[in-house]
């Protein structure tokens, strides 16, 4: 047997003119920043984040080392074990997904989302700005949705699995990405790189009787996903779907159970648009009975990749007749954030993940596999930041 090449290097938050440093040097400290806007802690709280937010702007100030956790409740010991190689360096030295990924634990450790007795005490200290956004989504489908519902089934099949990519364009840890408002959802067709629509259709043509969603986020993006969801399930293409959610708050605008709840209660309440209140009505119906599962587990906010996917995850995933994986995050996880050659075969980079899987991902990270030969170096000509500003995107199917 030979043995297996090596894997590429992880993104590191070190490369010099990164998105990956960008991304730690200056919108973590936005994201505090808000988190103390939309919130009346009190003084040890905001002292905390103070702290925090300093640690992250200013690495090389001071005790340049990132800090460990200081609680030990939960998954403490994860993060420690985890973190120990890293030990003396700073948030400028760390696997880009590690550090993002610990960045949310040490948030919700400063406002006390751990400690029972904490006033924060498992609070979402990004709420505000998911109802908010799922406020807006809701508004802005209610005009598309006459025209989706008229479409021919399978033109609407097709809308939808288009709006669960482009809806997933913007979210609320990226400050470079513009919401676009929901509209033709067809209209970027163009922009996406590898598209396997049809074979989508021709597959979800054949009932499969379960979908596994691995969901992103709120608004818009978790708003098509209930809608296509709920076409699967109503048209009688699926038996059972199942949204696999975070179980706290991950990422800002990352989709828990709790939030798929509360945009389903907002579409029931749509009196002026009885279409959205009769979609909501079968949702709700469909959690009630089982056939649309709202579940969690603790991996999905943990900093492993895909590759350490626990046994009992990886059983219920290879369940399902068709994953979905929702948004750049789980691509990331997926390629576990390492630089790949662009043409390298997604299967190859996605390793034993379940299949068949379907990627439905705008590009909004410095990582991509799939492409074919010299394909990535004529984008990088046509637009030097098509790998994060979200304009482009795949609906890229592994079987």
């Amino acid at each position: 047997m030979h043995a297996e090449p090596p894997l590429p290097p992880y993104l590191m938050t070190s490369e010099p003119g990164s998105f990956a440093r960008k991304t730690i040097a200056e919108r973590k400290a936005q994201i505090i920043a808000r988190v103390i806007a939309d919130h009346a802690y009190d003084d040890a709280v905001l002292a905390r984040l103070a702290a925090f937010r300093d640690e992250i702007m200013h690495p090389d100030r001071g005790s340049s080392s990132v800090r460990s956790l200081s609680d030990t409740i939960g998954d403490a010991a994860v993060w420690h074990t985890t973190l120990a190689p890293y030990r003396g360096h700073t948030w400028l030295q760390l696997p880009w997904y590690l550090a993002e990924t610990y960045f949310y634990r040490r948030l919700l450790e400063a406002i006390g989302h751990f400690d029972p007795a904490s006033p924060n005490h498992l609070q979402d200290p990004f709420a505000p700005q998911k109802r908010a956004q799922e406020a807006v989504a809701v508004e802005q489908l209610a005009g598309l949705w006459p025209i989706l519902t008229a479409l021919p089934d399978r033109d609407r099949f097709e809308s939808l699995l288009h709006g669960c990519l482009w809806g997933n364009r913007a979210d609320l840890s990226n400050f470079t990405i513009t919401q676009r408002p929901v509209g033709d959802t067809m209209a970027d067709r163009h922009n996406i790189l590898i598209d396997h629509t049809h074979r989508v259709g021709d597959i979800l043509a054949g009932g499969p009787g379960e979908i596994a969603f691995i969901n992103d986020n709120v608004g818009a993006d978790s708003l098509f996903d209930l809608a296509l969801a709920d076409c699967l399930l109503d048209r009688g293409r699926v038996r059972r779907v199942t949204f696999h959610l975070k179980n706290r708050p991950f990422f800002v605008s990352d989709a828990m159970p709790g939030d798929i709840l509360a945009v389903i209660r907002l579409l029931t309440t749509q009196d002026d648009a009885p279409g959205l209140a009769r979609l909501g009505a079968r949702l709700s119906d469909a959690v009630a009975g089982g056939r649309l599962i709202l579940a969690t587990q603790p991996f999905w906010t943990q900093p492993f990749g895909f590759r350490e996917l626990p046994d009992d995850l990886r059983d219920d995933l290879k369940a399902a007749d068709l994953v979905i994986l929702k948004g750049d995050v789980n691509y990331r996880r997926l390629l576990d954030d390492r630089h790949w050659p662009p043409s390298t075969p997604l299967a190859v980079a996605a390793a034993d993940f379940p299949r068949p899987f379907l990627i439905l991902r705008t590009l909004k990270g410095e990582i991509i596999a799939g492409l074919a030969p010299d394909q990535a170096e004529a984008l990088a000509a046509e637009d030097p930041t098509w790998l994060i500003n979200g304009r482009r995107g795949l609906i890229h199917l592994v079987t």
